[in-house]
């Protein structure tokens, strides 16, 4: 096992200065490796964060979004290359917004959106969330939200681009939830649940926020630019949109010891820590296969995401000379508002799962230096 203790120092650093605190895991060859928590859970109390703490995953939802998804791939129950509208009809006629003359148009989409454009965020879809579509099912079912309805209100905005022609992060993998939801034949968390957490472990995951899982959750801050402090700022999650959507972009709770078993399990070709199969090694490989061309590439432009393309919900290292990067090729994952940060490295068998509860997160400071801070312990 190598000597992760610079992890810890810089995890230190950082709780004294820029976040409230952090925990952080590492997994090396299918064991814990490392673990180090770092500043406060609640810093107006000055509570400890504890192991089994659970926080906000917001982005960090997506990973096992795509995993589910990748898993009835598997089992051939859709192509990549099938039309969403096969499975999810509200997507059948698409419209695209366009300037025409220099005057805003809204014309019928030329191709149709297909599953793999939903993977990789080339849909053409936003992330608006306070749409007239949106809050008109907010008020037609008081609050609830089912997952469905909430999709195919989503369906009812135009693109921005035509389908596979850009690059835009926005509600894809929210839909990507819904086709599970759709195909499975299962509500999307307790498909969540049967295929992927229980298997892997993980028993305190999922969409379920009520009093007692709230008071078990650490306090959320949001980093105050101008004022170079952060603020604490409640533990709402603004993309949980009603008490029964099950959001598959950012809506699931969880811990570091729960969610690290899902990384690991991605970087043990599939199989996680119980023994569990959750994917084949064949779908992490394509996950981890760069899905953008040369002008969605120009689109993918994160400054902490320099030397990274884009493939089936993940970053996926392709140029190390751009990046700086110290860790090889095809290492992958992906974070959260809060400043989540998932690696995962199959070639060396590292899963690294680092976790904060500050929204406006810092990541372009934190996460590249945390990821060569670690290569540079192996």
């Amino acid at each position: 096992m190598s000597n992760f203790q610079d992890v810890a120092a810089f995890l230190d650093d950082i709780a004294s200065w820029l976040i409230p605190g952090a925990d952080c895991i590492i997994y090396q060859d299918g064991k814990q490796a490392f673990r180090h928590q770092a500043g406060y859970a609640d810093v107006e109390t000055k509570t400890p964060i504890a192991p089994g703490m659970l926080f906000n995953m917001y982005s960090a939802t997506k990973l096992s979004t795509c995993t589910a998804a990748l898993q009835l791939l598997e089992r051939g129950k859709f192509l990549l290359t099938d039309p969403v509208a096969a499975y999810l009809p509200e997507f059948s006629d698409m419209t695209v917004a366009c300037k025409i003359d220099g005057k805003e148009e809204i014309v019928r989409a030329k191709r149709p959106v297909t599953v793999g454009q939903l993977f990789s965020m080339t849909a053409g879809l936003d992330y608006e969330l306070d749409t007239p579509e949106i809050k008109a099912v907010q008020e037609r079912t008081g609050g609830v939200c089912p997952t469905r309805e909430v999709v195919k209100a989503i369906a009812k905005r135009p693109l921005s681009f035509e389908p596979g022609t850009h690059w835009q992060y926005s509600l894809c993998h929210d839909v990507l939830g819904a086709l599970v939801e759709e195909v499975s034949g299962q509500r999307f968390g307790e498909y969540l649940r049967e295929h992927i957490f229980e298997p892997a472990g993980m028993e305190h995951t999922g969409f379920e926020r009520n009093a007692e899982i709230e008071a078990n959750m650490a306090s959320q801050y949001e980093y105050d630019e101008a004022a170079r402090c952060y603020k604490n700022v409640g533990k709402a999650n603004r993309f949980r949109l009603g008490s029964e959507y099950e959001s598959g972009g950012a809506g699931l709770i969880s811990c570091a010891d729960d969610y690290v078993l899902l990384v690991n399990a991605l970087c043990n070709g599939g199989v996680a820590a119980t023994g569990e199969r959750i994917l084949s090694r064949a779908a992490i490989d394509l996950m981890r296969t760069n899905q953008l061309d040369e002008t969605a590439m120009q689109d993918f432009d994160w400054p902490h995401l320099v030397g990274y393309g884009y493939g089936l919900g993940v970053r996926t290292m392709v140029d190390k000379a751009k990046s700086g990067s110290l860790g090889p090729t095809g290492e992958f994952g992906w974070d959260g508002a809060a400043g989540v940060y998932m690696l995962v490295d199959p070639e060396n068998r590292l899963a690294v799962f680092y976790m904060q509860h500050m929204l406006n997160g810092q990541h372009p400071y934190i996460h590249p230096r945390l990821r060569n801070i670690v290569y540079q312990c192996l």
